[in-house]
């Protein structure tokens, strides 16, 4: 056996991490139990929907702010600039690991949930039922949602946060959730480690 073989053996295995499938079926799924009793919806979430762990396998963690819309962020609303919103971070990973599945930040208008105080508190969550079922406490129901998904390099934060190997790219996902009345309720941005997500598109056709 080559002595460069012998060294190339030699280097220690990254631990295998925590894959998770993100199933567009998954927004459905959220709906179908947002008129449930928080209850019934306890016992898990969209990260279990994703990665089939149980919620004791979990670490969530979740930080609000108020805020107000920049430009960016007044362009996807629909909104003046300066229209107060509120700001949601989530990273949840596995108790096992050290680096969350994502990180993912939330904007909803202040206006439209601040009939619900519970809403603009960080110590409900996790809210069982997810941001559909938050939404329909204030009368909320969402009729679509629009994903719109690119790849980049990490930048150095990110690549840290998410413990990434050198190389490894992350997945951009920018989430539109418009409601029945076609105004825009949530604006989420997601960015997720190229190295154990995978998306995954499900496209039922009607029958002719």
């Amino acid at each position: 056996m080559s002595q460069a073989y012998e060294k190339t053996t030699d280097v220690p295995r990254r631990p295998a991490r925590t894959p998770a499938v993100r199933d567009n079926s998954r927004h459905q799924w959220e709906k179908d139990r947002a008129r449930q009793p928080r209850a019934a919806c306890a016992g898990d979430g969209v990260t279990e929907y994703d990665t089939g762990l149980a919620t004791d396998d979990l670490e969530f963690h979740a930080a609000y702010r108020r805020t107000r819309a920049t430009p960016e962020l007044a362009e996807a609303f629909g909104v003046p600039p300066g229209t107060p919103l509120l700001e949601r971070s989530y990273r949840t990973r596995h108790t096992s690991e050290p680096a969350p599945f994502s990180l993912v930040t939330s904007y909803l208008r202040r206006d439209l949930i601040e009939a619900n105080p519970d809403l603009l508190d960080e110590t409900n969550e996790p809210w069982p039922g997810g941001t559909q079922s938050q939404l329909h406490t204030v009368g909320i129901e969402v009729d679509r949602v629009e994903e719109r998904v690119t790849a980049r390099a990490p930048t150095p934060e990110e690549a840290r946060d998410l413990a990434l190997s050198p190389g490894t790219p992350v997945i951009t996902l920018r989430k539109t959730s418009y409601d029945i009345h076609d105004r825009v309720v949530d604006v989420a941005f997601c960015t997720l480690p190229g190295d154990r997500t995978e998306l995954r598109f499900t496209t039922r056709l009607e029958r002719w």
